[in-house]
């Protein structure tokens, strides 16, 4: 099979599109014959690697991708060859405390496809079934990829640990990323007020086409929680959704007293400076997560395929371009998925 892999770490050159051995399903699994694949910042993240990543080599990138079952493993039920699917990346081991009670995002030997294993920049790939779920008929495979991983990411954030309700106010730090865009979304589907803070009009202007209600540039107001602060008749919001890190500070004088802050991600650093004291005096809590469990990726695909979530494609490059679909991503020059197409 056609596959995009990597010897060795470094920038978006190491990306070979090359030949790789076809998988076989084992018992249990399904073989899938990718038509689509989304990237993520963790693709970057691998790509450049970090102390203490261990990998097989070559090294096959990518989280998220939709396709047809190709072929099924002994002992597999409930899908057919043919079935078009969508992949939930979010791998537990299916036999500890945490995946029999539910909580498979925190199994014991948890792993991330794309991150630990080999992943679907590739035009096959082999999982155990639940980590398929059916896409319906007609709906587009680069939309159910794209959705995958930063909606059961958003919604597990906002609604298992942040508890986001209606009448709340939601602020996003960051206006053009997939989980960002997936969370302005799922807080108005859950009755919030949002107020996204971006770095140029021209993505803000697409945030409020997702339904943003209120709008901050921080590229001219650089202690943007000033703006917030005054937006929300200085009251400060009740959430605050920030994947950067390094924004933290100003997240934290943003929140109102008895606030939450969400964070998946550090996508500027994993390390910084936060004054404490707002913490405590404000009583404020800072609660992190990591994708959901496998039932709540099943929930909020359905309200996707059902049209009450609507994915946001930026740009669809062909497989073989994938280090060029790194560097437009790396870049921040998009806004909403890229994916790859997969022929």
């Amino acid at each position: 099979m056609k596959s995009v892999l990597f010897h060795n770490h470094g920038g978006p050159e190491v990306l070979e599109y090359t030949d790789f051995p076809t998988p076989q399903p084992k018992p249990g699994e399904a073989l899938i014959r990718l038509k689509a694949a989304a990237l993520n910042r963790v693709d970057i993240f691998v790509r450049k690697g970090w102390p203490g990543l261990k990998l097989e080599y070559p090294h096959i990138p990518g989280a998220d991708g939709a396709g047809e079952i190709a072929e099924i493993g002994e002992s597999t039920t409930g899908f057919q060859i043919g079935d078009c699917v969508v992949i939930n990346a979010n791998l537990g081991c299916g036999e500890c405390e945490y995946c029999q009670s539910g909580a498979d995002n925190l199994c014991r030997n948890w792993h991330l496809l794309g991150e630990t294993t080999r992943g679907t920049y590739a035009e096959y790939i082999s999982l155990p079934v639940r980590q398929l779920h059916k896409v319906p008929d007609g709906f587009d495979l680069h939309k159910a990829a794209a959705s995958a991983l930063v909606y059961q990411t958003a919604w597990h954030s906002m609604v298992r640990r942040g508890g986001v309700k209606a009448g709340e106010t939601v602020a996003v730090v960051g206006a053009g990323g997939g989980v960002n865009s997936a969370s302005i979304q799922i807080a108005k589907y859950l009755g919030a007020k949002v107020i996204v803070i971006g770095s140029n009009t021209q993505k803000l202007s697409q945030a409020e086409a997702i339904g943003a209600d209120i709008c901050i540039d921080r590229s001219k107001e650089e202690d943007w929680s000033k703006a917030v602060f005054l937006a929300t008749e200085k009251r400060g919001v009740d959430v605050v959704v920030d994947n950067v890190g390094t924004t933290f500070p100003l997240s934290l004088r943003s929140l109102k007293k008895g606030g939450r802050l969400l964070t998946v991600g550090n996508s500027s650093a994993p390390r910084f400076e936060i004054d404490n004291r707002f913490i405590f005096a404000k009583h404020l809590s800072i609660l992190g997560s990591t994708m959901s469990s496998l039932a709540e990726f099943r929930k909020v695909m359905d309200l996707v395929f059902a049209g009450k979530l609507k994915p946001i494609l930026d740009t669809t490059f062909p497989l073989k371009d994938a280090a060029a679909a790194h560097v437009r991503l790396e870049h921040g020059e998009n806004f909403g998925k890229i994916t790859l197409d997969i022929p």
